[in-house]
């Protein structure tokens, strides 16, 4: 009779190859987990299991155990708690580390609409609430009140981001895959957030591959988008995006500048698709005016002539462009890379024509300048060095390594009555005067004795004026003052028109206060006030979020490569004003 081999032995016998990895409960040595499963289900079973004999045998076999005897037993339970449970909860914990890792990054716009406590909350707290839409097509926050959101972003174009700070020339554009796989990343993000209004600084128009990339994928999101590029052939230039559930477009304008920079500008007239409801018994489908611009870099200060006159130039072309077509009460949002912080005569100038800083609405700063931003240089990866105080927020670091805060996303809510742009832009334009007469160390007397020069009496002349303006870099360069315009300050700084310009109106200059703007004439709706002429529809900022959030405490982080710029979302909720009537 032939030997009978005990499958149990055999078993144990074919496992005494070297151990895997994987330790198995209640055994000394590691072995395969399907071997550990099956060893233990053996062992345990041993008793009930017998080999059949050969069919020549006389031996009955005995029978095999029934489904009963296995589930009686704590074997399955036993290899399921140990060995496969733990992989289940592994998988699980997996999968949503991953879900979370991806919500910590997204800006959480919404949620914030009605309660103040909430809206000045560090956005980086995941408590946040995101946008949801509604059949309207209104971003509104999960409590129901209509808003809509403007984004800004200068997403740095590949032709300017610089791979190696040894070597200026090696730029980002020479590798596909690198500006490729970066702006990706940004579309993803824009579609992420989902705001209505998309406006893009150093959009790389030159570049066909990148320019469809962004068009399909806004476009198939339901955008639609609108470039323009910088004069010149300089390969950047601007993108907009309007969400077509939020606004349809009614017209649009294109503005050049024609200077030193080359910049440009896009203006968007939009209204609304679905009515905003004011209250329970009122709605309007409100019209905004959209304008996205990037400015001139301020190389050195005799450029920021050429800077406030693109603003200038932005801000009379609205009212030219309003007072043709017979536009009164309307919001104006502008948006953009405004090279430019709260410290310098664009933020001024802009202050003093009635627009606010959304995102310092929206966390409560003021304009003095203790909550100015003062840059920064870097002096190691951990630390800024600040030469008097840390900047409130930042959001660019430029190539000189220096941090600021930039970008904005302007608002100015219709007004009963306005300071003229001329007289605004004559007193920026003198506080530049005085700012370049500051930096050679001249006090007020002696800034007067230097525009006086040799002329005979205690006054200014008009040639010792141009002749002074000249000497600090505002004339007589190609990106200075104009004829024209040094006449027009001329006669904004001879107030009594007798040709000359004495002490008195020296010192009425030079001590010019740039925010004495027209106060607002607008109020809401639920004043005590005596009812005025008109109601407007105007915005209340009701959350502004930089990205990423470090920036917000003045710190860049060294790990954000998706630009040298960060995101601004601002949220607007329509208010109801009270203003007179008046078409400009």
């Amino acid at each position: 009779m032939r030997k009978q081999w005990n499958p149990i032995v055999l078993i144990h016998r074919t496992n005494t190859r070297p151990p895997l990895p994987f330790p198995c409960p209640d055994f000394n040595q590691s072995f395969h987990p399907s071997t550990c499963i099956l060893i233990k289900n053996l062992d345990h079973m041993n008793q009930d299991i017998t080999v059949p004999p050969p069919s020549n045998s006389v031996h009955k076999p005995k029978l095999r155990p029934t489904l009963n005897s296995y589930f009686n037993k704590p074997t399955l339970f036993k290899a399921f708690f140990f060995c496969f449970l733990p992989f289940l909860i592994s998988l699980f914990l997996i999968a949503y580390l991953n879900q979370s890792g991806k919500n910590s990054e997204m800006v959480l716009l919404a949620g914030f609409c009605n309660d103040s406590d909430i809206a000045n909350v560090d956005s980086s707290e995941s408590k946040s609430v995101p946008f949801q839409e509604t059949r309207t097509g209104h971003a509104c926050s999960t409590m129901g009140e209509p808003c809509i959101s403007c984004t800004t972003f200068n997403i740095l174009a590949p032709i300017y981001k610089r791979l190696d700070q040894q070597n200026q020339s090696v730029r980002e554009s020479d590798f596909r895959a690198f500006w490729l796989a970066r702006n990706k990343k940004i579309v993803n993000w824009l579609l992420y957030e989902r705001s209505s209004i998309i406006c893009l600084q150093e959009f790389w128009v030159g570049n066909e591959e990148l320019v469809h990339m962004y068009e399909e994928s806004l476009g198939a999101a339901g955008y639609d988008t609108f470039k323009l590029a910088r004069t010149n052939n300089r390969g950047d230039g601007l993108l907009t995006a309007i969400h077509k559930a939020y606004f349809k477009v009614l017209n649009r304008r294109e503005l050049f500048f024609n200077d030193f920079g080359d910049r440009v500008a896009q203006l968007l007239h939009v209204q609304s698709v679905a009515p905003f409801s004011i209250n329970q018994n009122e709605s309007v489908q409100q019209e905004i005016i959209i304008v996205n611009t990037h400015l001139l870099f301020p190389h050195d200060s005799s450029l920021s002539i050429v800077r406030l006159h693109q603003v200038y130039q932005i801000l009379q072309y609205l009212e030219t462009y309003q007072r043709e077509n017979k536009l009164s009460q309307m919001p104006v949002i502008l948006c953009g890379d405004w090279n430019g912080s709260k410290r310098g005569h664009v933020y001024k100038f802009l202050r003093s024509q009635g627009f606010v800083s959304s995102y310092d609405i929206a966390h409560e700063y003021t304009d003095s300048d203790a909550d100015a931003h003062k840059s920064a240089m870097l002096t190691d990866k951990k630390c800024w060095l600040y030469s008097s105080y840390i900047p409130q927020w930042v959001s660019h670091r430029n190539h000189r390594g220096n941090i600021c805060g930039v970008d904005f996303i302007w608002l100015r809510n219709p007004h009963k009555s306005q300071k003229l742009l001329k007289i605004s832009w004559a007193e920026a334009a003198f506080g530049i005067i005085k700012y370049q007469l500051k930096k050679v160390s001249l006090a007020e007397n002696d800034a007067f004795a230097f525009l006086r020069a040799d002329s005979s009496g205690n006054h200014i002349t008009y040639s010792a004026f141009c002749d002074a303006l000249r000497q600090v870099n505002l004339t007589g360069l190609s990106h200075g003052l104009s004829f024209q315009e040094t006449k027009d300050l001329w006669v904004q700084a001879d107030a009594d028109g007798n040709g000359v310009v004495d002490y008195e109106e020296f010192k009425r200059i030079w001590d010019a206060t740039w925010l004495q703007h027209m106060d607002e004439d607008c109020s809401l709706e639920d004043s005590n006030e005596g009812i005025a002429e008109d109601k407007a529809i105007g915005f209340a900022v009701k959350k502004a979020v930089l990205f990423p959030h470090e920036v917000e405490k003045g710190i860049w982080p060294e790990n954000y490569s998706l630009s040298d710029h960060a995101r601004l979302t601002a949220v607007f909720s329509p208010v109801r004003l009270r203003c007179s009537k008046q078409s400009l």
